[in-house]
Parts: C-alpha cells; sequence; structure tokens
C-alpha cells in the first residue's frame, strides 16, 4: 500500500462528525433565521406594526453560532483561503514540509486564539458583555467559539499527520465525508 493510499479510520470518523454537525447544526440555525426574519418583518412589522423585541439580538447571536460552526468544516472541506505564491518554485518535497510547518504553527495560533475566546468568556459577565434589547450575556457563545476554533487548531494537527503519513492532505466534499 503507498503512503498516498494510507487509511486513516480515525480521520473519517472525525470528517463524518463533523459533517454531520455542520449539516443539522447549521440548517437549523440558517431555518431558524429565516423564520425568525420573516415572522419579524412581515408578520409582527408590518402586518400588526408591533415587531418582535430583541429579534436582531437573536438574529446576531445565532450568526455568531453558524459562523463558528463553519470554521472547522471549512478547515477540512479546504474553503480557507490559502497564498501559494512561491509554492510553484518549490520542489515537492520542500512543499509538503512547509505545509506541515505552516500546520503546526496554524495550530498554535489558532490554539492561542481558543485560549483567548476561553478567557474572555470567563470574564464576560463580569464586564457586562451582553446584548443591546435582551441582555443576553455573550459568556456562553465565547466558549462555544472557543470550542469550534479549538477544534479547527485539531483539524490543522490532523492535516499535518496526513502530510506524515500520506504525503498530502485529502480534504472531503463536504456531503458525504468522502
Amino acid at each position: 500500500m503507498a503512503a498516498a493510499d494510507e487509511h486513516l479510520p480515525w480521520l473519517d470518523v472525525m470528517d463524518k462528525w463533523i459533517v454531520r454537525f455542520t449539516i443539522i447544526t447549521g440548517g437549523l440555525g440558517l431555518a431558524f433565521m429565516v423564520l425568525l426574519t420573516f415572522w419579524n418583518v412581515i408578520i409582527m412589522r408590518k402586518a400588526l406594526n408591533a415587531p418582535i423585541l430583541g429579534a436582531e439580538d437573536l438574529l446576531i447571536l445565532n450568526l455568531v453560532l453558524i459562523v463558528a460552526i463553519a470554521i472547522p468544516f471549512g478547515g477540512r472541506v479546504g474553503a480557507h483561503i490559502e497564498i501559494e505564491i512561491l509554492e510553484a518554485s518549490m520542489s515537492p518535497g520542500f512543499a509538503r514540509w512547509s505545509h506541515f510547518v505552516l500546520r503546526l504553527v496554524g495550530m498554535f495560533l489558532v490554539g492561542i486564539l481558543a485560549w483567548r475566546l476561553f478567557e474572555s468568556g470567563a470574564s464576560a459577565s463580569k464586564f457586562g458583555e451582553a446584548t443591546q434589547q435582551l441582555l443576553i450575556s455573550y459568556e456562553p457563545f465565547y466558549y462555544i467559539l472557543a470550542t469550534l476554533v479549538g477544534l479547527y487548531a485539531l483539524i490543522l494537527l490532523t492535516d499535518a499527520v496526513q502530510l506524515i503519513v500520506r504525503g498530502d492532505i485529502r480534504l472531503i466534499d463536504g456531503f458525504g465525508g468522502d
């Protein structure tokens, strides 16, 4: 079996969970946004002249969750931007090792971001960080962001492992997890 054909069952399981989690939670979040926006604007505001108090707060928090959900998913489907200006002039071996090192550096930096998000969540209530109308604390949303950004750091680590084991990074298609 060639190194490029190396099967990593734990990665397949992680990919399936990421796809399922993203499709279910992202779909529910988008459906909530569409229904709340329709109900608030068309029914409550236009027809009854009584908009829902705090609807904007709920939409903003929901949007934060949708973006947070998309971060690890984007890492596995290859949706994050990479500028590869110098890669064409590199040897394949050097390009692979530079990708490996950059994945580790990225994992370290994204890990720091996750840690800082967690720290911000711990102090959000203390500093009164909350939505404007409903005064919903940002604390749990910082923790969710920290968790999902931390998952992206783990994905960068799995990319580095793939580079060592397979010699390349296999991305998923986003719908079947293949």
